[in-house]
């Protein structure tokens, strides 16, 4: 019988299309002569379009608490509606893009769905300098903001084939927690678009507030497109369709037999759905709990610890050989800040509001982390640790579409705000319960 032997490496010359046709990033020969340098070019570009869909998803946010300053007359659940909407419509889209590079090629879809952001920008940008826009055109638009949060389960499907086994977290890693910060980004830049004048000569006029301040609201979108455009750049340029294995339905569905599933699925919610949930609703709830305070410029900060943190929390769990012990402790420091920003809400109290959120966003990121740590010392089939994570992530991103949602309809039904934190801070309890039940009791059975 004769041993067979494995594909041979791309002799020295090959064009880069015979160099994917063979790829084989466990081969260090092959690694370090050809792969090294194609799988950084991807990654890089990945990140970058990854961070720009994230800034996109969440740019209503920074919008939408000024409409009404501007000749609108959104009630308060209309405007949190519309700042839930490009959440749900992620979520959903992160089911099924998790699979698209397998279907039509990485470099492709990748394009394809940078590109497509361009169409809401422009689309919202014309519809916020005219106060007769309608709430139903304002949803139609929103909810096509929203296609920029699945970006992310087709980027880390995609950018995970690139790299070895030993490299493949770090990669993860840079991919997913650079593409995280636009949510701070976008916090950080849109009010300078929105308080200057810099687009002005050739995108819109300007509107007065209710205030007499001028701003332009418009550039909050259309300050993107030149930064989407040279993406688009990079991806055609140093992006690959790499050949991506496709599995079956039956192996892909196995994963929803199994209770871990669903476990790490809401753990994971309570980490990462807070997080984007919280970044979705920051703006809002701070205007309308606290609308003498001007704090646009530091609104950015809640997000940036969150995404900042996400690294360390994974780093962490390997340090002490433990996601399970940094995701049950930072579980608790989430709800012991939950409470707090309620009180500093009730005390009204905007330095202790602020404060006690930005260490809600501190540990919402090490759960993010440590919780992602988790996954695969449960499932020691790979292949399954990756449907997993992202079947987790996919549902987690509900959670920009949940929180506000709670918000809104705790504002519409009480006129107060306290019901949404008892129903966030009772989700985050019983996550520390089942934490603590089922992963880091003695009698748990699971090392993770």
């Amino acid at each position: 019988m004769t041993k067979s032997t494995p594909a041979g490496l791309p002799e020295d010359g090959a064009s880069r299309k015979e160099i994917l046709a063979k790829w084989q990033p466990e081969n260090q020969e092959f690694w370090e002569r050809f792969g090294k340098k194609i799988a950084k070019e991807n990654l890089y570009v990945s990140t970058g379009a990854l961070t720009l869909a994230f800034c996109v998803w969440t740019l209503w946010a920074t919008v939408a608490s000024r409409l009404n300053s501007v000749g609108f007359a959104f009630a308060d659940s209309e405007l949190f509606t519309l700042a839930a909407l490009p959440g749900l419509i992620g979520a959903t889209g992160r089911l099924f893009y998790t699979y698209m590079p397998a279907i039509v090629g990485g470099k492709n879809w990748t394009f394809l769905t940078t590109a497509i952001l361009i169409v809401p920008l422009i689309g919202l940008g014309r519809a916020v300098e005219d106060p007769t826009t309608s709430y139903g055109t304002f949803c139609l638009l929103v909810s096509l903001l929203g296609i920029a949060g699945a970006n992310f389960s087709s980027s880390m499907s995609n950018i995970g084939f690139f790299f070895p086994k030993s490299q493949k977290g770090t990669a993860l890693g840079i991919n997913a927690g650079v593409g995280n910060l636009g949510v701070s980004i976008v916090y950080l830049v849109a009010p300078l678009a929105i308080g200057t004048g810099l687009l002005a000569p050739l995108f819109g006029d300007p509107q007065k507030t209710a205030m007499g301040s001028v701003i332009y609201l418009q550039n909050a979108c259309y300050v993107w497109i030149i930064p989407i455009i040279i993406a688009l750049f990079a991806i055609w340029k140093w992006m690959d369709n790499l050949p991506i294995p496709r599995q079956s339905p039956q192996v892909m569905f196995s994963i929803f037999g199994k209770k871990h599933t669903w476990l790490m699925t809401w753990i994971y919610t309570c980490g990462f759905g807070a997080f984007i949930g919280y970044s979705v609703a920051f703006g809002l709830l701070a205007s309308k709990e606290f609308p003498e305070v001007q704090f646009t410029y530091a609104a950015f900060l809640g997000p940036f610890l969150g995404a900042g943190v996400r690294p360390f929390g994974g780093w962490l769990s390997d340090k002490i050989d433990s996601g399970s012990i940094v995701t049950f402790f930072a579980l608790i420091g989430m709800f012991v800040a939950s409470i707090l920003v309620l009180i500093g809400v009730q005390n009204h109290s905007f330095l202790m509001f602020f404060v006690m959120f930005l260490v809600l966003f501190f540990m919402t990121g090490f759960v993010t982390g440590s919780s992602f740590r988790m996954i695969p010392y449960i499932f020691n089939d790979q292949f399954q640790a990756s449907l997993v994570t992202g079947f987790t992530a996919a549902i987690g991103a509900y959670g920009a579409f949940l929180v506000p949602k709670i918000f809104g309809w705790s504002y519409a039904s009480f006129g107060a705000v306290a019901p949404a934190f008892y129903i966030l801070s009772g989700f985050t309890f019983l996550t520390i319960i089942i934490t603590w039940y089922f992963y880091v009791r003695k009698g748990a059975g699971m090392h993770c």
